[in-house]
């Protein structure tokens, strides 16, 4: 059974996921040696790599995991959304102004990160028996209730940035369930029409990100002073970056938040811009490899749950990149694999698990196939 799992293991998303959390604890390491204690217990790379270790187990073993089984449990895990977001609400702890956390001893989870893959599964089970069947307004009205009630709860936290991956990933879904072209159009017009409307919903300090995103030097030593650092960061890197622990603007405490959102911006910096594009690529790959996958799953139901997984890891990248270097607004959105932060890295490597279980099922149904060909042909 090891060999077999060894010979049929999708062995380019493993190295790639291996790669970027090594480099994320490399980045995290270098942004938060200045203040925090040495390499010990307490620090926050320490405290990365305990997460890593302890879920890299699981990683492998849920390639033993029949995904199928999931679909009959998909009511009872969107209850255990619905209820981990209302607890937010109602027992979290707060801090940046947001109330996104829970405490549970010594460990802080935010349930928000772990329902992103949560809602994946639901969202695959409800849209399964609805493949080509998008064609009216009316066969959306369940899909986006049931989608928005969650969306809903973690707006209210407020979170923008993860409700607006939740509408990616159901938007990247709904397109590979086949909505009709039409109803796209008419509802993207729609949303272009109706978005002044949303800048009354946002609060002050998101209507001040997407002020500032349009331009940083209207407040250069407030909202603004995240984006003008983080360019001046990565801009200074050059091509081979300034080395390891020896990034400026990181190291001097002049860039905010630099071991979580703007974790991309230390590596520009001490790793220039060759450090980017490895990362980006080692990115790239993985979400190829989940795309591949999602192609070749033997049943909707799968190739649903691949597209939701590829489709978070895809926004989440271009969001991310996309702030630091000041095309996106701030948001908040962690870089996967590597910003810390325990909930984030938990979330993304049993997303990895589960891409591996299907890689590793679709191959061994296809040689079930082989199999119970030649025998066909053996007996005539």
């Amino acid at each position: 059974m090891w060999r077999k799992l060894w010979n049929d293991s999708d062995w380019a998303i493993i190295i790639c996921t291996f790669l970027l959390v090594c480099i994320g604890l490399a980045a995290i390491g270098s942004a938060t040696h200045v203040n925090q204690e040495p390499i010990g217990f307490g620090s926050l790379v320490v405290k990365q790599l305990i997460f890593f270790l302890a879920n890299a187990a699981v990683v492998i073993g849920m390639q033993f995991l029949n995904y199928h089984r999931l679909k009959d449990w998909g009511n009872i895990i969107y209850g255990i959304t619905l209820l981990m977001l209302i607890a937010v609400m109602a027992v979290g702890t707060s801090a940046l102004g947001a109330q996104r956390w829970i405490q549970l001893g010594l460990i802080t989870i935010q349930p928000s990160e772990f329902s992103k893959l949560l809602m994946i599964i639901c969202m695959a089970k409800m849209l399964e028996p609805r493949i080509g069947k998008l064609d009216t307004f009316k066969s959306l009205i369940l899909p986006v209730l049931y989608v928005g009630v969650p969306i809903a709860l973690v707006f209210l936290q407020p979170d923008l940035g993860t409700s607006l991956v939740y509408i990616a990933i159901f938007v990247g879904m709904l397109f590979i369930s086949g909505i009709k072209t039409r109803l796209i159009k008419i509802i993207a017009g729609t949303g272009l029409l109706l978005m002044p409307l949303g800048w009354f919903v946002l609060k002050e300090y998101q209507k001040q990100r997407i002020l500032v995103f349009l331009n940083p030097d209207i407040d250069p030593f407030g909202s603004g002073y995240h984006i003008i650092q983080s360019k001046i960061a990565i801009g200074s890197g050059l091509i081979f970056g300034k080395g390891i622990f020896n990034g400026t603007q990181s190291q001097l405490n002049f860039l905010p938040e630099n071991h979580t959102d703007f974790i991309f911006s230390v590596i520009g910096e001490e790793f220039g811009f060759v450090g980017c594009i490895i990362v980006l690529l080692l990115l790239f790959m993985l979400i190829y490899r989940s795309i591949k996958v999602a192609y070749m799953c033997n049943d909707n139901f799968g190739m649903l749950l691949a597209t939701g997984i590829a489709t978070m890891f895809t926004f989440e990248v271009l969001v991310n990149v996309g702030m630091t270097i000041g095309i996106m607004p701030v948001t908040g959105i962690p870089l996967p694999f590597i910003s810390q932060g325990g909930s984030s890295l938990i979330t993304n490597l049993i997303c990895v698990g589960l891409i591996l279980s299907m890689s590793y099922q679709n191959n061994l149904h296809h040689e079930q196939e082989v199999e119970e060909h030649f025998r066909r042909s053996e007996r005539y």
